[in-house]
C-alpha cells in the first residue's frame, strides 16, 4: 500500500514540476524576445555626427531602452536557468554550459546598457559644454560606443553558444519535436554567423536581419509550444505534461485502484 502510494505521489510531483518547468521557460522566452525588440525600437541610432545631440535631446527615451534591455538580459539567463533541472537528466554539461553561456550573455549586455548610459550622459554634457570642448567629448563617446557596440558581439556569440546547447539537448532527450530542434540548432549557428559577419565587416550585428530572423521566430514559436503544450510525452517522467487534467485524474485512479484491492 505504501509503496503504491509512494510512486503515484511521486510520480505525480515529477509531472507537476517539469510542466511548471515548461510555463516558466515558455514565459521567459516571449519576455526575452518582446524586451529586446522592444529596446532595440527606443534604442537611438547612435550613428551620424548628431547622434550625441540627439540623445540629450530624447534622454528619457534612452533611459527606457536601457531599462527594457536589463529585462531582456535578466529573461535570458533566465531561460536557461529555468531549464537546468530538467535538460541536466539528460546532459549535465550541456545543460551546465547553456547557463554559463547565457550568464555570459547577460553581463555583456549589462555591459552595453553601462555604455549607452555613459553616452546619454556625455550628451548632456556636449550641449552645456563650450564649443572648445566638445571634440574630446565627442571622441569619448565615440570610444565608448565601440565599447557598447563590442560588448553586444560577445553577448550575441554567448547567446548562440547557449541557444545551441540547449538545442542539441533538446534533440537527444526530445523534450520537444525534433523539427523544433533542428529549427533551434540551425537559428543559433545562424545568429553565431551573424556574429561573424558583423566582426569581420565592422558593421553592428543587428543589421544582419536575414541571419537573425530565424532564431527570433524560432523563440516565439517554442515558447507557445511549451505553454499549450509542454514537454513531450516520449520523456517518460514528463509524459502526462500534454494531457488533460481529466486525464491525469483517471491515470491517478488507475494506480489508486490496486492499491485498495491490496487493503
Amino acid at each position: 500500500m505504501y509503496l503504491v502510494h509512494h510512486h503515484l505521489y511521486g510520480r505525480a510531483d515529477i509531472v507537476y514540476s517539469a510542466r511548471k518547468i515548461s510555463i516558466a521557460t515558455g514565459a521567459l522566452f516571449i519576455i526575452a524576445t518582446v524586451a529586446a525588440l522592444a529596446a532595440a525600437a527606443l534604442s537611438p541610432a547612435l550613428t551620424g555626427p548628431g547622434y550625441l545631440s540627439w540623445i540629450a535631446e530624447h534622454s528619457q527615451r534612452t533611459a527606457a531602452s536601457a531599462l527594457v534591455f536589463l529585462v531582456a538580459a535578466g529573461a535570458s539567463v533566465g531561460i536557461a536557468v529555468a531549464l537546468y533541472p530538467l535538460l541536466k537528466k539528460t546532459s549535465p554539461a550541456l545543460a551546465l554550459g547553456a547557463v554559463v553561456f547565457r550568464t555570459i550573455e547577460a553581463v555583456f549586455y549589462t555591459a552595453a546598457v553601462v555604455s549607452l548610459l555613459s553616452i546619454r550622459t556625455l550628451g548632456r554634457q556636449l550641449v552645456a559644454a563650450p564649443s572648445g570642448d566638445r571634440a574630446a567629448i565627442q571622441a569619448i563617446a565615440d570610444y565608448v560606443l565601440s565599447v557598447r557596440d563590442h560588448s553586444n558581439l560577445v553577448a550575441v556569440f554567448a547567446f548562440s553558444v547557449g541557444s545551441f546547447m540547449y538545442s542539441v539537448v533538446f534533440y537527444r532527450s526530445r523534450l520537444v519535436p525534433r523539427w523544433l530542434s533542428v529549427w533551434g540548432m540551425a537559428g543559433a549557428l545562424l545568429m553565431g554567423g551573424a556574429g561573424l559577419v558583423s566582426l569581420f565587416s565592422d558593421d553592428p550585428v543587428t543589421g544582419q536581419y536575414l541571419l537573425i530572423l530565424p532564431v527570433f521566430i524560432w523563440e516565439m514559436v517554442i515558447a507557445i509550444w511549451l505553454l499549450a503544450r509542454g514537454f513531450s510525452p516520449e520523456t517518460g517522467e514528463t509524459r502526462a505534461q500534454t494531457q488533460s487534467p481529466v486525464t491525469r485524474r483517471h491515470e491517478l485512479h488507475e494506480l489508486h485502484e490496486p492499491a485498495q484491492s491490496l487493503a
